[in-house]
């Protein structure tokens, strides 16, 4: 049962930029479309992704069985602030498509050009937001030590 749930550690960092960019078009095609089913596609992507790694996920799989193998580049990072940083984009767009099936349309766009601009800094800067607050509550206790051991500087990583 845990090896369904499994989470790759360590992880490839391009192919993690490269999912980014997919969310951030997808999100935009979304936004531009005013679509609801977007939304959907978004947070289910993320749940995916959380739970599953990227075994299930189809922009994950195209992003690591398509894209970044012909890109040919490999930067392995630790895997439990991706997977941290996941659960906060799974939170963020599932709080996005909740809003906007409550007909709170303005706030969900709201939340997801939040989601555009973290999985931007991800794909076309290689700063993951999600990893930085993993850090920042790793540093504070929040998150235990042994959940990541070789995240104990992740704040002066670029990730």
């Amino acid at each position: 049962m845990s090896s369904l749930f499994a989470f790759p550690n360590p992880v490839n960092e391009y192919a993690a930029r490269v999912t980014a960019a997919l969310v951030v078009l997808l999100a935009v095609v979304t936004a531009v479309a005013g679509s609801g089913w977007g939304l959907l596609a978004i947070a289910v992507g993320f749940w995916l992704r959380l739970l599953f790694g990227p075994r299930i996920s189809p922009l994950a799989l195209l992003s690591v069985k398509v894209i970044t193998p012909r890109l040919g580049k490999v930067r392995l990072v630790s895997g439990p602030p991706k997977r941290f940083a996941q659960g906060i984009g799974a939170a963020v767009s599932t709080a996005a498509l909740l809003l906007f099936a409550a007909g709170a349309a303005p706030a969900a766009w709201t939340l997801l050009g939040v989601l555009v601009v973290a999985a931007s800094l991800e794909a076309f800067a290689g700063f993951c937001l999600g990893c930085t607050i993993f850090g920042f509550l790793q540093r504070r206790g929040l998150i235990p030590e042994d959940v990541c051991e070789a995240c104990n500087n992740i704040s002066l990583r670029r990730s």
